[in-house]
């Protein structure tokens, strides 16, 4: 099984992206976690433009995927630009229809969070409740490494990837569930 994860942060450092590169780390055996990191090289949204080889290799790799991890911040009550932009070439070609997804973060997002939910619904992607959590990181700065001592983050990473998995696996979504 392969699962694709997207940060919506373009910050190295970001906690966001420091869950995923965790959940790369936990994901159960047989389980491949590819972590998508071209989201900086992504042309700005146009339904005019097809949107070139970066655009290309998302939806390629959104393909191939049999689920889909996303996290992402919350930047003035919203989803960040870029992340947003990054959802907006995944419409047309219809990516993300019925395409189990779980929706993590490292923080509680008031707007981003339900925003995020909104827009995959929209796009008929289902979404996996058990596997979408808030992670309790106790700071913005806080490594992989740390992540990844701390038994608390750990195992709610970890069983987080099992129910993804496990949902992936026996066809989440394709009966309808996960699209309230």
């Amino acid at each position: 099984m392969t699962l694709l994860a997207i940060s919506g942060s373009l910050r190295a450092a970001s906690s966001n992206s420091v869950l995923l590169r965790a959940a790369q780390a936990l994901a159960p055996h047989g389980v491949e976690v590819r972590l998508y990191d071209g989201m900086g090289q992504l042309p700005h949204f146009s339904p005019d433009v097809e949107g070139g080889e970066a655009v290309a290799q998302l939806k390629r790799a959104v393909i191939e995927a049999n689920g889909v991890l996303f996290c992402t911040p919350e930047y003035v009550h919203g989803l960040p630009g870029s992340f947003k932009n990054l959802l907006d070439w995944l419409v047309s070609d219809g990516e993300l229809w019925n395409k189990p997804v779980a929706v993590l973060s490292a923080r509680k997002s008031e707007f981003a969070e339900p925003q995020l939910r909104e827009i995959l619904r929209t796009l008929m992607a289902p979404i996996c409740e058990q596997a979408s959590i808030v992670v309790p990181f106790p700071t913005n700065k806080i490594s992989e490494e740390e992540v990844l001592k701390n038994a608390e983050l750990t195992h709610a990473v970890h069983t987080a990837m099992l129910a993804f998995v496990h949902y992936v696996g026996h066809g989440g979504g394709s009966q309808g569930e996960g699209f309230n």
